[in-house]
């Protein structure tokens, strides 16, 4: 491609791109292909003056290598845009704002005084209409409001302030839409499946494949805990399947032959064969748009507050000014308050301050449902880790295995990565991954896996129980033993790993020792959760008694709980309810599910299981737990600003309304200033909120 340099300096360099013009499709490519280069840090590209701004790190070298190696039209490159990229959107919301404003000026300054006022009445109809609508329902609401004082300025001539309150909420309603349309689209693109290969059943054997290398009438197999990627209607199999994210349902619903499920769905329990109905994208975002829009959960109770506290606070306007007359008989008075309301600054400023935060996460890699959970972090008082994967990495790995009765150790690393691949979670990836390192490939030999959930796998290889998991598991319910004479060598497995038991035949065949080692920023997360304001940070796994302690001491949590059930962690947030503490739990696995499902606020990490990151709240990035930090900053932040909102909205308009009944401030100029006031610190709502900042690491 070819490009001029027009400005740079050190770690950045702006480029204008030689073509004659550049469409929003070329545009994103063009970001995201720059983007996917690891040198650069950070890219913007203008469409309309087909510039881009690029920030990187290293040798200006690569910049100028990538720049003269891309082509639009390269399929590896088009591949990189997600379905929808927040570009078209902005543009057209960019378009009316322009708009709306290019009208004001041209009626302002261009049409005649005649022609202005017979404008402002048919644009009044719109406001009046929706006021008698809103009496005819019985409800006497910020629409009334509206409507009373643009009919009282035109029926006293006063044209200019009825066009400049129409024009001020015209702005306020495209400002509104747009900050709430774009945060929606950045949590439904957060929301993505993010499933990038799947189980293909071909010829009687389960294949992993890529999943845009699956075509309609393909038949996927999905298991517990896994998340479905593609819609399609089961051919084999039943499987309790929890689709709240498309439905809406609560309870998850049971499919068997015939069912119809659709991606984005994940299998809580059971194990079935799916005939692919439709390929990936059909839909699955616009599905996910809807429901954000339609779910209650993307009110929070202080944005509840608002909302009834605008409309309770209008009956109170309207007899304020009527009251006024009746004491002074002076309309312009009483016009001052009819001018003023507290209202709509309440409605337009609570909700963006919460979809502006919302989007902020989104774009500190942090996927927020709804702005309820974010009131709830900044609230929460107590903090719930689980341990595998959380305060440890996601990418623990296989340090040593020991076998017993005879067997083979590389025969029994591909019988375990065999098993272990059918349900991803850390140590099993750990498990997949060791047998891919030592060049053991691992083709099914066994018949139908059983997962169970927090304990192991079971199936059979040539009619023969095999099962892998955790002691309790492996040892007290499915009642192996140690093979004679070798208990010794049992007893001195190294204390320092996890262990992960493989079993046949009821008898012990090889333990896999794992190493799990601790997130480097563990601890530190931990000291700024207590001094950000929570009480209580807790420990729940289950892993042994020695290997949590020696994590506990290591991080400083206040509780810790070891060799625990998810049933227990979800008790013990049930119990802390019971005490009046909110509570928030992080967790990755299967078995966090039930935690996170009972918590004020569950958050998953993004690597860890699809039925955890499906059942979540708040999903932050597996890349360190400062995610934590950033999240728990910007809900006080949030919570701060609100607070500011209701203090500055009250404390101004109820000065506008003084300084009108006085007759210091006409009504003209009372309508101006007030509409000047909720425009402001709507923008000023959309703004970033303090917290995002690069966590000192």
């Amino acid at each position: 491609m070819k490009c001029k340099i027009l400005h740079e300096s050190k770690g950045r360099i702006r480029v204008h791109i030689m073509r004659n013009r550049m469409t929003l499709e070329q545009a994103d490519i063009l970001e995201y292909y720059l983007c996917s280069k690891k040198f650069i840090t950070r890219v913007k590209v203008y469409d309309r003056t087909g510039d881009a701004a690029i920030c990187y790190s290293g040798s200006r070298n690569d910049v100028i290598a990538a720049l003269s190696a891309f082509f639009y039209n390269k399929k590896e490159i088009t591949e990189l845009v997600p379905e929808h990229t927040g570009r078209q959107l902005s543009r057209e919301y960019e378009n009316k704002l322009v708009n709306a404003v290019a009208k004001r000026v041209f009626n302002k300054l261009i049409l005649p005084a005649p022609v202005r006022y017979i404008l402002a009445f048919f644009r009044a109809a719109k406001y009046v209409l929706e006021g008698i609508r809103c009496l005819i329902k019985g409800k006497i609401e910020v629409a009334v409001l509206d409507a009373t004082a643009i009919t009282v300025s035109l029926v006293r001539g006063d044209y200019d302030t009825a066009s400049s309150v129409m024009f001020l909420l015209k702005v306020g309603e495209i400002l509104d839409e747009w900050t709430h349309k774009k945060s929606v689209a950045d949590l439904a693109s957060a929301m993505s499946l993010g499933v990038d290969k799947v189980w293909l059943r071909s010829g009687g054997q389960d294949v992993l494949v890529p999943l845009n290398s699956v075509s309609k009438g393909d038949c996927i197999v999905v298991r517990t805990g896994s998340m479905i990627a593609l819609d399609g209607v089961v051919v084999d199999g039943e499987a309790t399947i929890n689709q709240a994210s498309i439905t809406g349902e609560s309870l998850p619903v049971h499919k068997s032959v015939d069912s119809y499920v659709y991606a984005g769905t994940v299998v809580e329990e059971g194990e079935c064969v799916i005939r692919v109905e439709k390929v990936s994208g059909s839909g699955k975002y616009d599905r996910i748009v809807k429901m954000i829009e339609e779910s209650e959960k993307l009110k929070s109770a202080t944005e509840d507050k608002a909302s009834h506290l605008a409309d309770k606070l209008v009956p109170y306007s309207l007899g304020g000014t009527l009251l006024t007359y009746l004491l002074t008989r002076n309309v312009t008075k009483a016009l001052s308050i009819l001018m003023v309301d507290f209202s709509c600054a309440l409605k337009l400023a609570m909700p963006v301050s919460v979809l502006s935060a919302m989007r902020q996460c989104s774009r500190s890699g942090i996927s927020v449902k709804g702005g309820r959970f974010l009131e709830n972090v900044a609230e929460a008082d107590t903090i719930v880790f689980d341990k595998t994967g959380t305060l440890t990495y996601a990418t623990p790995r296989v340090v040593k295995i020991v076998t017993f009765g005879g067997a083979d150790e590389a025969e029994m690393l591909r019988l375990a990565a065999c098993l272990e691949e059918h349900y991803p979670h850390s140590m099993a990836n750990a498990v997949v991954k060791a047998a891919e390192e030592r060049g053991l490939s691992h083709e099914e030999c066994h018949t139908k896996v059983e997962y169970v959930v927090a304990h192991g796998i079971a199936s059979s290889v040539d009619d023969e129980r095999v099962i892998i998991g955790s002691y309790h598991f492996v040892f007290e319910d499915e009642k192996c033993v140690i093979p004679e004479g070798e208990t010794e060598k049992f007893n001195s497995l190294p204390k320092e790993y996890s262990h992960l038991f493989l079993a046949s035949g009821s008898e012990l065949k090889a333990v896999i020792c794992i190493e799990d080692p601790l997130r480097a920023e563990a601890a530190d997360v931990v000291k700024q959760l207590h001094e950000l304001g929570l009480e209580k940070v807790v420990m729940m796994t289950g892993d042994s008694k020695r290997t949590a302690k020696s994590v506990g001491a290591k991080v400083g949590v206040d509780e810790l709980y070891y060799e625990v059930l998810p049933e227990d962690k979800a008790n013990f947030i049930r119990k802390e309810h019971e005490l009046g503490r909110k509570v928030i739990m992080i967790g990755d696995g299967v078995n966090d599910s039930p935690a996170l499902s009972e918590s004020d606020a569950g958050i998953a990490i993004s690597t860890g299981a699809a039925i955890a990151r499906e059942i979540a709240d708040i999903t932050i990035s597996a890349e360190d737990l400062y995610a934590v930090i950033t999240l728990k900053k910007l809900s006080n932040s949030l919570m701060k600003r609100i607070h500011w909102n209701y203090r500055t909205i009250i404390g101004f308009n109820l000065g506008l309304i003084i300084l009108g009944v006085m007759g210091i401030l006409p009504p003209a100029t009372s309508a101006l200033l007030h509409n000047a006031s909720t425009l402001a610190i709507g923008l000023k709502s959309m703004t970033d909120l303090e917290g995002d900042e690069p966590v000192n690491k």
